[in-house]
């Protein structure tokens, strides 16, 4: 899937990219559904793009298979003026369209998922830069809480949530990760199926990145963020679980010349291969039984998804 992720580099490498030109960009590749959304908050704004892709028996057609969201996070894609070009922190963004990308080729080709699957992102080439330890990141032109009621979509049953996540020192090994599943307040255990397809797809041994209770809070409460992968769970009663894109040495999320293309095609065959197999009802993100056993022992956490005033 390399091809479809140097197709996506070169249409974000530009000053001018918007949110309507990756949607025309998709719209020519033969997507049925694309929403472009400019959402503003204080005189800023950015472009929220959603790509709906339909399953042969998915929901969207009155079929009972389940819908995957699949949303790359981001501050932004790049830094302009000060920092020409792509920068780290686009990972997530060109992960999630790539994805969208090949999910649409397939489905030209008469490969379709049982299930739906909803891709959304957002575009913004001239994003700010926030202090951050233990390297700066890449902040978002609107309020992170209000970019993930936007991004996340209530047909989503489950999610995966794309980000760069090499700004710390936590997670020491270059490629990609993936979270505990999130649900509700509760980090649960790491999924078995998706540790498979990782394995699968990276040919090594599943990297676990070792998210904790202030990870799956609200971003604005003032308390430390490995970053914002996990603020869609913020938002939703789908579970949701992140992919990282990671390194062995923190790296800025404002620096250029960082995207890693090999890492990035692993992630995009990780989200494909998630996408087969959670739309067709073979893998599940979360045990559903022991899930209502942990509430009912230790009572309801989403307490974590808010914030106490």
């Amino acid at each position: 899937m390399l091809k479809e992720v140097l197709e996506i580099i070169e249409l974000l490498d530009d000053p001018k990219v918007d949110g309507d030109i990756v949607g025309k960009f998709f719209m020519n590749e033969g997507a049925e559904n694309v929403e472009v959304k400019e959402v503003r908050e204080n005189k800023a704004y950015t472009h929220v793009i959603k790509v709906f892709i339909p399953g042969s028996k998915g929901k969207a057609s009155g079929g009972k298979f389940p819908t995957l969201g699949i949303i790359g996070m981001a501050g932004g894609i790049g830094a302009y003026p000060e920092f020409v070009g792509l920068v780290s922190d686009a990972d997530g963004v060109i992960t999630a369209l790539a994805t969208a990308l090949k999910l649409i080729r397939m489905k030209k080709k008469g490969v379709s998922l049982e299930g739906d699957v909803i891709i959304a992102t957002h575009v913004t080439p001239r994003a700010k830069i926030i202090p951050h330890e233990p390297v700066p990141f890449v902040g978002s032109p609107i309020s992170v809480p209000r970019l993930v009621r936007e991004l996340v979509d209530p047909r989503m049953d489950a999610i995966l949530s794309i980000d760069t996540t090499r700004g710390n020192r936590l997670i020491n090994v270059k490629g990609i990760a993936i979270t505990p599943t999130v649900k509700e307040g509760w980090i649960l255990k790491v999924c078995d199926g998706l540790l498979d397809i990782l394995q699968n797809v990276t040919g090594r041994a599943p990297a676990v990145v070792p998210i904790t209770m202030q990870d799956i809070t609200p971003y604005g409460t003032g308390v430390y963020h490995i970053n914002s992968m996990m603020q869609p769970a913020t938002v939703t009663s789908a579970p949701v679980v992140g992919v990282a894109l990671t390194s062995e040495v923190p790296v800025p999320g404002c620096a250029t010349g960082a995207i890693d293309v090999y890492s990035i095609e692993q992630a995009v065959r990780f989200c494909v291969e998630v996408a087969k197999e959670y739309t067709s009802k073979r893998v599940s993100f979360y045990d559903e039984e022991e899930y209502k056993l942990l509430v009912n022992l230790y009572g309801d956490m989403r307490v974590l998804q808010g914030r106490r005033e």
